[in-house]
């Protein structure tokens, strides 16, 4: 009964979120909680949501501030330089101009977020592909390939999805993930320097330099709001407190949501001394960073419900007798392939949140560890990012002017070199044992 009711309530959530019937946030709330009643748990589901909201707070919280922390840095116009930088070093070449498009979207997408890559990247060089004639859905491939990896930084969405689901340390599984990344975004920038001279071939280089007009001035000062904000005589100094940060987080100094909290902290007092410039700022970025810090408290519920109720228990001993022998042990290397037309068909909230209990239950019996489930269902995370059901995909294509399935089908054969690099380098360090 358990088990009939465990995969009920996935099959309803992964129905109401693909029909866009409901939110993430209200379904992962709203759909155990209904099945919880009916299979009779009725007062007890409280203590097992609570446990569960416990068990993900500090996930949530480390994305909260990471958000604010890089939404600040970018308000202070911290990569506007790397970006004229690279504009200029470019100048009319078309092979120096989308390696440049490759550069600086796998730097400015350590922040986590892909939408405010996107208006970075994208105001920077659409004026200047436009001017070059290098085809756009170039400009849209790089950028969302490499956000594709980027986006695997604790305080971006997939690790803080699978991590908070499975109760594992988003910063631990991230530095698992951080060799196949460098490997992986050092291919992009390859890939770009392929399809440059290609590009070149066919453009020859624009002569003489060509210079910033004033479109690409006004569409990158739409990225970081206005000059009033800006910081450029603080600049070194926010700098090197980023990279303080980032070393401490890998060398693990603090704990990642102290690290941020500080960061935030000291971030909006050197920069924003004003108590109202430090309340706009927040205020600014508090609706994303709050939008996404609530779907992982709601998947803290979720997944609290489904495992106190024992209804993933009882799944997972289920899927056993379905699963022929000698498979088990091989459970990562299917996640692994499965997350690709999982991420990319039915979207992230529904595959990390939906599925990925499930088997890391069953995968457990096997000897498989959570955290090799983890890995592997975050090798597809390149798909993932171009499907159907990532809204940042639509600012990306309504900004460039490109179709979406162009884009998708242009960058799909390159992100299978990005999952190969991961299953290779995943293997070799002995992360995930197929």
């Amino acid at each position: 009964m358990l088990a009939i009711l465990g995969f009920l309530m996935v099959i309803t959530f992964l129905y109401l979120i693909m029909s866009k019937r409901v939110t993430p946030f209200t379904g992962l709330i709203i759909v155990p909680v209904i099945y919880g009643i009916i299979g009779g748990f009725g007062f007890q589901l409280g203590p097992m949501m609570m446990d569960g909201v416990l068990n993900t707070a500090p996930t949530a919280l480390l994305i909260l501030f990471a958000i604010l922390y890089f939404g600040i840095m970018i308000d202070t116009g911290l990569f506007e330089p790397l970006t004229n930088k690279i504009i200029k070093i470019a100048k009319g070449d078309p092979l120096k101009v989308i390696v440049g498009t490759a550069i600086l979207a796998g730097i400015v997408g350590l922040d986590g977020d892909g939408s405010t890559t996107i208006i970075i990247v994208v105001s920077a060089f659409l004026p200047i592909y436009i001017k070059l004639g290098i085809k756009p859905i170039i400009l849209a491939s790089i950028t969302v390939l490499q956000i594709g990896i980027t986006t695997l930084v604790p305080w971006g969405g997939p690790v803080g999805r699978v991590a908070s689901v499975l109760n594992l340390d988003p910063t631990s599984l991230f530095r698992t993930m951080v060799p196949g990344m460098i490997v992986s975004l050092i291919y992009i920038v390859l890939v770009a320097y392929i399809i440059g001279r290609k590009e070149r071939a066919r453009l020859g280089i624009h002569k003489p330099y060509l210079n910033m007009n004033d479109q690409t001035e006004s569409m990158m000062s739409a990225a970081v709001e206005n000059v009033v904000i800006k910081r450029p005589k603080l600049r070194w100094l926010n700098f090197i407190l980023t990279i303080v940060i980032m070393a401490a987080l890998l060398l693990e100094w603090l704990p990642p949501v102290v690290l941020f909290i500080l960061g935030t902290a000291i971030a909006l007092l050197i920069n924003y001394p004003s108590i109202i410039d430090q309340r706009e700022r927040v205020q600014k970025h508090a609706p994303n960073a709050l939008s996404v810090t609530s779907i992982m408290l709601a998947a803290g519920v979720f997944a609290g419900i489904l495992k106190e109720t024992q209804m993933s228990a009882a799944m997972a001993q289920s899927l056993i007798t379905i699963i022929p022998d000698g498979i088990g042990s091989f459970l990562p290397i299917v996640i692994a392939v499965l997350s690709i037309p999982g991420l990319f068909l039915i979207g992230p909230d529904a595959f990390y949140f939906g599925i990925i209990p499930v088997i890391a239950e069953t995968a457990s019996i096997y000897g498989v560890s959570e955290m090799e489930i983890a890995i592997a269902s975050l090798y597809g995370t390149s798909f993932g990012f171009i499907g159907p059901l990532v809204g940042a995909m639509y600012l990306l294509t309504e900004m460039t002017k490109v179709n979406l399935g162009d884009v998708q089908k242009y960058a799909a054969k390159w992100a299978i070199g990005v999952f190969l690099i991961y299953i290779i380098v995943g293997i070799s360090l002995g992360h995930v044992l197929f």
